[in-house]
């Protein structure tokens, strides 16, 4: 099993509506992640940024988010949360939600 924190910025315009979509996450996209081999997926909020987290169960995790990113479902959902966000300083060029670095880990 793999673990991937992630961060990015809501613009704070959009908190209100980001929270609202989130009560109400279309059944297609929590499918699709679970078939990405995604689970005990959370997002946290501390000022303007999110913190996601998610542990990953498959042999291939990029083409698993590949196919993520293919899905209509999806894509319809990122049209609607992707305004909300603003990827990071610290985010890597190309990239949106910023991986971060595992320091420490107790199991």
């Amino acid at each position: 099993m793999r673990r991937v924190a992630q961060i990015i910025a809501v613009r704070p315009e959009k908190l209100h509506e980001y929270r609202e979509l989130h009560r109400d996450v279309p059944p297609a996209v929590l499918d699709r992640i679970r078939r990405s081999h995604i689970s005990n997926y959370s997002i946290h909020l501390l000022g303007d940024r999110l913190f996601g987290y998610f542990e990953y169960h498959g042999d291939d995790l990029e083409a698993d988010l590949a196919l993520m990113a293919a899905d209509e479902a999806t894509q319809r959902w990122w049209r609607l949360t992707g305004p909300c966000q603003v990827p990071v300083t610290e985010a890597a060029a190309g990239e949106w939600w910023a991986t971060a670095e595992q320091v420490f880990l107790m199991e």
